[in-house]
């Protein structure tokens, strides 16, 4: 190999930065954002379905209570509609590596003020738990641009449809561990959510260990000048949505699916707790049996798209997730609802199956297509689209959940409006297939 071609011999504070070792099974940087991304996940996954369960059961406890569910995805989303542009910035001017560590520390200090919202939830309400979300969603959008703009950097660029395979696979294993966790912890503490809370708490300490052996990387543009413009699009990368279509459809067509996703994400709840009158325990598997299929689905996008970006995956997971949802809205059974509890768990575990191989392909075109001066910037951008379409996925569940109220509706049919925006993606959106570009390997 030669040195000179993989970037990573550049001088950094007088230090020339180590060179990327030929397998990802002997570098430790591999294994350290591997890590880094899974606890993150899980944290994530843990705290936001502990406040998610606590919002749904709102609507069990009180006569017409209301479904927070919907606020709660649009506090959460909100600061990564506001501050992607200047964390993308950050992500280019600095070091990511020191980003993600970072980010990570304000990871604990989130946690902790989550365990003092629970504590004195009498006092405080939904509103402190509310803020902490929000202030989950600032570190988690500082976090985003870093986490993906800095894979290009550490690996060769034939490996990193492998690596984002893994990388998404430990993502939703985490998604269904948090998950599945905060539904038990829920039925075993009813009363004491805030000791649930200390949990999360410990995870951000061992997750903030775990960026310790990632590789330092240089920052990508270190003379660049925050401008106000920064904290909206800037000029050079709307130029470059504007002038590359097929990295603008990649965008739209990943911010579509993410609208789906923030709905079905609410849907599970909803259908779980209101309609089929699980407990909190086995709602929380309809959600970890998503995040088991998508990590299997990632693992496969990986696989079957090595050395190129396979966008025939794309089209078969688009209408994969549209037959799923097809099924999950069927009304019948004793419930209202024809799968019930134990018909419902293969089909969400299709859903994430289809979901990977629909994810994987667009997010491995988006890192590597972007040019090398403004992987962070589009990275935000992305990230900035994608919550942003979470962001709306809160209100259409408040104004989906308020038109199955008002035609006495049973709550599937929540995912049989998600099939309806989902639809044009798959009717539309068919890119061809491309070679990863390797020259940087050579």
């Amino acid at each position: 190999m030669d040195a000179s071609s993989n970037n990573y011999e550049s001088t950094l504070e007088g230090a020339t930065a180590p060179l990327i070792p030929d397998h990802l099974s002997g570098d430790p940087s591999f294994w350290s954002a591997t890590a880094t991304q899974f606890f993150g996940a899980f944290n994530d996954n843990i705290f936001k379905q502990l406040l998610l369960l606590m919002a749904v059961n709102q609507v069990l406890q009180e006569k017409d209570g209301t479904d927070y569910q919907g606020l709660a995805m649009v506090v959460f989303a909100a600061p990564f509609v506001l501050f992607a542009g200047p964390t993308g910035f950050l992500a280019d001017k600095f070091s990511k590596s020191t980003i993600i560590f970072i980010s990570k520390v304000l990871e604990i200090v989130a946690m902790a003020m989550g365990v003092a919202a629970f504590y004195w939830y009498d006092e405080l309400g939904m509103t402190g738990l509310m803020f902490v979300l929000a202030f989950m969603g600032f570190q988690s959008t500082l976090f985003a641009p870093a986490k993906y703009g800095i894979l290009p950097e550490l690996f060769h660029g034939r490996d990193l449809p492998k690596v984002n395979g893994v990388f998404l696979m430990t993502t939703f294993l985490a998604i269904i561990f948090g998950t599945v966790l905060a539904g038990i912890l829920c039925d075993w503490l009813p009363n004491n959510l805030w000791i649930a809370s200390t949990v999360c708490v410990g995870v951000a300490v061992v997750g903030t260990l775990t960026t310790l052996p990632m590789r330092h990387t240089p920052p990508a543009t270190p003379d660049a000048k925050f401008t106000p413009q920064a904290a909206g699009i800037p000029k050079k990368t709307r130029k470059l949505f504007l002038r590359d279509h097929a990295i603008l459809k990649a965008l739209l067509a990943s911010c579509m699916f993410w609208l789906c996703a923030g709905i079905v994400q609410q849907a599970v709840n909803s259908l779980g707790k209101v309609q089929l009158e699980l407990s909190d325990t086995r709602t929380s598997w309809l959600g970890g049996a998503i995040g088991l299929g998508i990590g299997l689905g990632c693992m496969l996008a990986g696989v079957l798209s090595s050395g190129k970006i396979e966008f025939k995956l794309v089209k078969i997971g688009a209408w994969g997730i549209i037959g799923c949802l097809a099924l999950m809205a069927l009304p019948g059974g004793q419930h209202g609802q024809l799968l019930g509890l134990w018909g419902s768990l293969p089909v969400l575990i299709l859903l994430g199956i289809f979901t990977g191989m629909f994810s994987v392909p667009i997010q491995v075109y988006l890192q590597a297509k972007a040019p090398e001066d403004q992987k962070g910037q589009v990275i935000a951008e992305m990230s900035r689209a994608n919550w942003l379409a979470i962001f709306l996925s809160g209100f259409l569940y408040s104004i989906f959940d308020q038109v199955l109220i008002w035609g006495n509706m049973p709550r599937c049919y929540l995912f049989g409006f998600t099939l309806l925006i989902m639809l044009p993606v798959a009717l539309l959106y068919h890119p061809k297939s491309e070679a990863l570009d390797t020259e940087k390997d050579d």
